[in-house]
């Protein structure tokens, strides 16, 4: 298996530390607002990784923080005029329900919240006083001193005088411009700790360092995140980490995953041109959202598109009609020649779809490898009456376990629409029911019955033609 590590600028050969266990760090949400698309971007491709070498048969513990320490979060909470808890809780929760939708959440490990960690923060920023790599200034905020870091820029592959360029955040008590917040002196109205430098909370990117650290030991094998984390909080993780503890790598396999655009900008709460991943939920469906996603190489930036996810939907349910083709086939217990060549045919799809997912994650080559068993399956069905009731159920199962490392092909949809019918049949008879009511002037119950049907998400209409309904 190869995979683009971003430290080295090429793909190499994926060997975890721990033989078959892998270590995954993804930084992970602040919950002020809620997520946008381009946080759906980021979870679903990651997922996708993780359902891959799980498939693989790897032993993957993953985790994804909760950054809830961050000027975001103190400046919204004040907005709102509640505390930064509150809003935590409240968007962590929306947040959560997101991932569940997207099918994300059940395979992350865990989710640590930076605020349990103050003791093992302050531990690290103490070492790293001792070593000589931070210093302490007048109000008790600690600064890593850069330039005593040598390799500072190994990961963003920038020229130091290029960093300055880039968002830093002014003080002349630094030692000089590039060194970063460790810890930040207590300022009225924030939430603070005590420590051995005064009251005060930690800066954004120890939060992280210490929280993987804890729980992975010095090193671990992937380290993701968005493409924009690299430089600075990315960087000065590292920094950090081989700082306080002498070893490196602190991170063998750097991933990180291209940013969501809207017309042609990045997508960000700060810009104001999101889309939430709960007005696109509104819209689509979980599966149709993932193939959208996926439909573009991880690294690659996307540019959002509602046309772009309607062309999703309608590939989903083409894979869809390809597995219910093969499906309503009569099956016979006797297996034939051209039963045989079928699920060769099949297993080839499954070897071209594992080569791509073996070359650094690459769905789009995937999903096309889904699409040409998918074809081979609407062949088979146009063609054949009948099939091996053991080729159908291992073609099938091919078919559904591809299709679950991209998070699709997981609906029963068959069985849906059954149930769906059996919906539409109650709901009219409900309306008839109605209709003989009115036609007995029994006007309070019948219009209550429409009353309920609304409350319910059933508009029904009274015509000229007799009563319509139809789902709101």
């Amino acid at each position: 298996m190869l995979v683009y590590n971003t430290i080295s600028r090429r793909k190499e050969v994926f060997e975890p530390i721990h033989g078959n266990r892998v270590y995954m760090y993804v930084c992970g949400q602040t919950p002020y607002d809620d997520a946008h698309m381009g946080h759906a971007k980021n979870y679903v491709n990651y997922d996708v990784i993780v359902r891959w070498l799980r498939y693989r048969k790897y032993s993957v513990f993953y985790i994804q923080n909760i950054t809830d320490i961050e000027d975001k979060i103190i400046n919204r909470a004040r907005e709102k005029g509640i505390s930064w808890q509150e809003l935590v809780e409240f968007y962590m929760r929306r947040f959560f329900e997101d991932m569940k939708a997207l099918k994300v959440k059940q395979n992350v490990n865990l989710y640590p919240k930076s605020s349990d960690y103050i003791p093992e923060i302050i531990e690290h920023i103490k070492i790293l006083i001792e070593k000589g790599y931070a210093y302490v200034v007048e109000d008790g905020t600690v600064y890593f001193h850069v330039p005593k870091f040598e390799d500072y820029t190994k990961l963003s592959g920038m020229k130091l005088d290029e960093l300055k360029k880039h968002r830093i955040e002014p003080d002349p008590r630094k030692k000089n411009p590039l060194d970063f917040a460790l810890w930040k002196a207590a300022k009225p109205g924030e939430p603070s700790w005590p420590s051995p430098w005064g009251p005060g909370r930690p800066g954004w990117h120890i939060e992280d360092t210490a929280m993987a650290i804890t729980h992975f030991g010095p090193q671990f094998d992937i380290h993701g995140g968005a493409s924009e984390l690299i430089f600075p909080h990315h960087t000065n993780e590292i920094a950090q980490a081989e700082a306080m503890t002498g070893k490196k790598p602190y991170v063998k396999y750097w991933l990180h995953v291209g940013v969501m655009n809207m017309q042609a900008e990045k997508m960000s709460k700060s810009l104001g041109n999101v889309v939430t991943i709960r007005e696109v939920l509104g819209r689509y469906e979980p599966e149709v959202v993932r193939l959208y996603l996926v439909s573009t190489h991880y690294r690659k930036p996307m540019d959002f598109s509602w046309e772009d996810l309607e062309l999703a939907k309608e590939r989903l349910n083409r894979l869809y009609t390809a597995m219910e083709n093969l499906a309503e086939l009569k099956e016979r217990e006797e297996i034939r020649p051209e039963d045989e060549e079928f699920l060769r045919k099949i297993e080839e799809g499954r070897k071209e779809f594992e080569s791509a997912m073996d070359d650094d994650f690459n769905t789009p080559k995937a999903i096309a490898a889904l699409f040409e068993i998918a074809k081979e399956m609407n062949r088979f069905a146009s063609e054949h009456d009948s099939i091996s009731k053991e080729v159908k159920e291992r073609a099938l199962g091919i078919y559904r376990e591809l299709g679950s490392i991209l998070g699709i092909l997981e609906e029963d949809r068959m069985r849906k629409k059954a149930e769906l019918d059996v919906v539409e049949d109650l709901i009219q008879i409900i309306v008839d029911i109605r209709e003989e009511l009115r036609k007995m002037r029994a006007y309070d119950i019948s219009d209550k019955i429409r009353e309920e049907l609304r409350r319910t998400g059933i508009e029904l209409q009274d015509t000229p033609e007799g009563p319509k309904w139809k789902f709101l």
